[in-house]
């Protein structure tokens, strides 16, 4: 165990990743002069706080993200800034407070956070979006702490984009006053900003802003998957690292990414319900209401989705259709989806074998009988198991359609894996490889969670790690001391499965993989 470490620590040095320079104190942007501290490792700085757009506030409510003030003197950059707007859950099993944004909120929003530790040399950078199902998150949150990447020698930048009705309010109105007929987008607009300050600025903190690698979870990945997609975003980064996201989180309803955007119709007409409900009258009147009074339920009215919007100008067409004809940012692409992305829903492995039964043909109509012979519920304890696989190799499926769509067109490899190793939790083990459960383990932050790691946790928390920044350094995972992991083909659709001991397996077996492609065709 000791000498597998070992091995790792030298690959990183190996790569080149080692620190070399000291990280810098003070640096010069194009907004002013900014002092660091200390991060929580020895010989990294973190930059917090960094403004990289105006606020969003009063007239620019609902608007473009417009270029930050600059200020005079050294600013001091110790601390986060507020989150965006958002209703603050705190917790929400199975995210505990590590997992979630804690503190302050404000419309005053748009900062950054860099972690850095060395200084001249360009290093590859890594910027990380949060999930949070487009209505909360934030770049403080604690997991996201990019000390110890930033030991392996990346630049890591977290940011607060918008998000609920303050990021992807899409209305007619807002649609008429924009110079693009565009609206309901300003939350992605935030991440195009920061990317664009990234470009001018982090060369200061000792990163290259030719080797910028985009990163997210969740609603992050999907953002991610978007940005690849849009036309307004060419030149802003170089690779592109989605966790958890279409494809994989078939389980929450995204089962391909032509569902990661609703049309600006839909989005118009239930931007139009929303004010009406608050009885604005106009936009003026909407941007005057207090943020907290539009954070709420309106009496009566249905809720609704927020979320991106095929809005004619940042996202002009569904993704599917983009990598289709092959219009794409064509970069390499590392992705994949943990075992148990569903476990957070009622019902996650507790299904009686009739209700099983109801729900495979319900789901499969005339192939229902195929679908239970493969999966078999004698019993309710064979239900409980059955759907379990069934949802992980369904999901396994979708990833790997999604992955030979975009071979056809790309010219760029892709790297995907299968996170199935659960985080040590006595008191609920029923949440297995929840989602969320490897980011921990690809920023090696296990102690920031309290819980009882093993060796076991420590070990692929190294190897994670090190394998997303040999990926942000190279487009490739692969590197000294680590297995190795194979681009996919749709020919021989390998996956790296990271758990106890990480290989590369073609999952699922090919009987199951054969069902679930055609019968989701």
């Amino acid at each position: 165990m000791r000498a597998t470490l070992c091995s790792l620590v030298l690959a990183a040095t190996c790569a080149g990743l080692a620190v070399r320079a000291a990280a810098p104190t003070i640096v010069t942007t194009s907004g002013g002069q900014l002092a660091g501290t200390s991060g929580r490792d020895a010989g990294v700085r973190v930059f917090k706080g960094i403004p990289f757009a105006a606020p969003p506030v009063g007239p620019r409510r609902w608007k473009a993200p417009e270029p930050a003030v600059s200020w005079s003197g050294v600013r001091a950059a110790d601390r986060f800034a507020p989150a965006c707007m958002q209703n603050v859950a705190g917790a929400r099993l199975p995210w505990t407070e590590e997992f979630m944004h804690q503190g302050a909120v404000d419309e005053d929003c748009l900062y950054l956070n860099v972690w850095t530790a060395g200084a001249g040399a360009r290093r590859p950078v890594l910027v990380y979006i949060y999930g949070g199902g487009f209505n909360e998150g934030s770049g403080s949150v604690a997991i996201y702490d990019g000390a110890a990447l930033a030991k392996k020698g990346l630049v890591v930048v977290t940011f607060n984009y918008r998000v609920g009705v303050f990021g992807f309010l899409a209305h007619p109105d807002l649609a008429a006053e924009s110079p693009h007929a565009a609206s309901g987008n300003y939350g992605l607009l935030d991440q195009v900003a920061a990317l664009r300050w990234i470009q001018e600025n982090i060369a200061a903190f000792g990163g290259d802003p030719a080797n910028v690698t985009i990163a997210g979870q969740s609603a992050g990945a999907m953002s991610v998957y978007l940005l690849t997609a849009s036309p307004r975003t060419r030149g802003l980064f170089h690779r592109a690292i989605v966790q958890s996201g279409p494809g994989g989180l078939a389980s929450f309803g995204v089962a391909s990414s032509r569902n990661l955007a609703q049309s600006r119709t839909v989005a118009a007409q239930a931007g139009a319900a929303f004010a009406k409900a608050r009885g604005a009258a106009s936009l003026a009147d909407l941007r005057a209401r207090p943020a907290r009074e539009l954070l709420a339920p309106a009496t009566g009215a249905p809720p609704v989705r927020f979320s991106p919007v095929i809005d004619g100008w940042l996202l002009t067409d569904d993704v599917d259709t983009v990598y289709t004809t092959g219009r794409q940012q064509d970069v390499p692409l590392l992705t994949g989806m943990n075992a148990d992305e569903g476990s957070a829903f009622p019902g996650y492995g507790t299904a009686t074998a009739a209700a099983f039964r109801d729900q495979a043909r319900t789901r499969f109509g005339e192939k229902a009988e195929q679908f239970l012979r493969l999966y078999p519920a004698g019993s309710d304890a064979d239900a409980g198991r059955a759907q379990v696989r069934s949802a992980r190799d369904g999901a396994l499926v979708s990833l790997q359609q999604l992955a030979a769509q975009r071979a056809a067109t790309a010219k760029t490899p892709a790297y995907l894996y299968y996170f199935e190793h659960a985080i040590p939790w006595p008191e609920h083990p029923q949440y297995g490889a929840f989602h969320t459960g490897e980011v921990p383990y690809v920023f090696n932050n296990l102690a920031l969670l309290k819980r009882p790691w093993t060796p076991v946790d420590r070990r692929l928390a190294e190897q994670t790690s090190s394998y997303w920044a040999r990926f942000a350094r190279t487009g490739s995972p692969n590197g000294p001391g680590l297995p190795s992991w194979p681009a996919f083909t749709p020919a021989a659709p390998a996956v790296m499965v990271l758990g106890d001991s990480p290989a590369v397996r073609t999952l699922p077996a090919a009987t199951f993989r054969k069902f679930f492609e055609t019968a989701t065709n």
